[in-house]
Formats: structure tokens, C-alpha cells, sequence
């Protein structure tokens, strides 16, 4: 992959569109399935999670799919060994928990993303403040390491973050958990435009986006959305298919 993960949404951006990008679990049942359904139905990027015991931001279905995962078996390194055979055309984001990170030691897994042809890596459990030795083991690798924007950051707290973000800056569209939510929160809007004033990267609303119509609505103010139980959902009780038929559905209302 000699895309990066933000060169290739900035080209979606600057012809006019809105980026998409899906969450798959990591060793689910079928999971590279929905992945290449995926990137086959008009996702920009791929956020592939890797399970863990304690996912501190991840609700009930994200939960409940990681359960199955680790119950299968998987583990960060299966996961990433059978990402090593994907070559799905878009850039791949792993999702993990900085325990994961730590275990495996900064430049360990930095070279493991690498080498299974991983582009970036979001761990929203590690703070800012806390991030300096994963940064500088990723950036020396070339991964890019997504930073998350929280509601409750004051707009001192933003330039800094959006600073050390590398291939997006992730806009966490409410306080809580991941999951559906019947209507998109205004601060999902509120803090994207915030997010916007102060950074010229791609800026991408996470957490709560459910549906085509939430994802329009994020998307007027940000450049794209993150959407990970919805598609989970589907994953469990459809496989590839209703993965695939709903990604093909919000990127046909994104690009209407």
C-alpha cells in the first residue's frame, strides 16, 4: 500500500466528496468477508479492531463481536497475520488498546503494522499527553497515528492535538460508548466545526454516526464519517452481504 491513509481521503476531499470509513472486528466469523465487502461497496479507508478484554470505549455490539473473536480464539497476531493477505486497494487503520501496544513494545508493533501492510493506528485509550514514545516509533515506521478530539476538549486543547494527529483527526461525536443512537448529537456537528477551525486535515466524525441520514448530516459540517456498530451489527446478523448492502447505502446518500 503506498497510499497513506490521509492522501487518499484528501483526494476524496478535494474532488468534491465525503470519505467513508468502516469498522470491522478482527476475527469475527467471516470478518474479511464484510472487509473486502467493504472497500468493494465504497469505503474510503478500513478501521479493522483488534479485540480486546477490557475495550473501555466500545458498547454493546462492538463488545459482543469482540467477545466472539477472542472466544475464537484470535489474537492481535492472527489478526494481523491474516491482514498480511489482504489486498483490498484501501488504506487499512487497526483499532487497538494501548495494552496491545505496550505488550508487544512501541517498535515491535509499529513493524507488525507494517509488515501486514497497515497504514495507521488509533488507540483511544492513550492521552495525548501520554502518546510521545508511540508517536515516535510509529512516525519512524511510517504509521500513521490517528488522533481523537473529545467534546470536553476546550479549543486550547485542539490545535495540540490536531498538531500530532497523523492521516485524520478523529471527531468523537459524543461522550460515551460507541453504538446506534436514534439521532445524530449536536455535538457531533459542534465539535467537528470546531475541530475544522484549526487544521487542514481530513476531519472525520466517530461514534453515534447510525445510519445514511446521520452520516449526510455529520458530513455537511466534517469531511466524512467513522461508522463501527452499525456495520458490526450487520456483520452479526447478516455476514458480508448486509455489510456490503449498507455501505453501498451510505456512500450512495454521501455522494448524492
Amino acid at each position: 500500500m503506498t497510499e497513506t491513509l490521509e492522501s487518499t481521503l484528501r483526494a476524496r476531499i478535494d474532488a468534491g466528496g465525503k470519505c467513508l470509513v468502516p469498522y470491522i472486528t478482527g476475527g469475527y466469523p467471516g470478518w474479511v468477508d464484510s472487509l473486502r465487502a467493504c472497500a468493494a461497496n465504497g469505503a474510503d479507508a478500513i478501521e479493522i479492531g483488534l479485540p480486546f478484554s477490557d475495550p473501555v470505549m466500545d458498547g454493546p455490539v462492538i463488545q459482543a463481536s469482540s467477545q466472539v473473536s477472542l472466544d475464537g480464539g484470535a489474537t492481535p497476531i492472527s489478526i494481523l497475520h491474516e491482514v498480511r493477505t489482504l489486498d483490498v486497494g484501501v488504506p487499512l487503520i487497526v483499532m487497538c488498546y494501548y495494552n496491545t501496544v505496550f505488550h508487544a513494545g512501541h517498535e515491535r508493533f509499529a513493524h507488525d503494522l507494517v509488515a501486514a501492510g497497515v497504514s495507521a493506528a488509533i488507540i483511544p485509550d492513550l492521552p495525548l499527553e501520554e502518546s510521545a514514545d508511540w508517536c515516535a516509533a510509529a512516525d519512524a515506521a511510517g504509521i500513521e497515528t490517528v488522533m481523537l478530539a473529545a467534546p470536553t476538549a476546550p479549543d486550547e486543547r485542539l490545535p495540540r492535538v490536531v498538531a500530532r494527529a497523523r492521516g485524520m483527526v478523529y471527531s468523537v461525536g459524543l461522550l460515551g460508548v460507541t453504538g446506534e443512537r436514534d439521532s445524530l448529537s449536536s455535538t457531533a456537528t459542534a465539535l467537528a466545526a470546531r475541530v475544522k477551525k484549526v487544521t487542514t486535515k481530513p476531519v472525520l466524525v466517530g461514534v453515534g454516526v447510525s445510519n445514511p441520514e446521520q452520516a449526510v448530516e455529520a458530513s455537511k459540517v466534517a469531511d466524512g464519517v467513522i461508522m463501527g456498530a452499525a456495520v458490526v451489527r450487520r456483520m452479526m446478523e447478516g455476514g458480508s452481504e448486509a455489510v456490503g448492502s449498507f455501505i453501498r447505502e451510505v456512500r450512495t446518500a454521501l455522494d448524492a
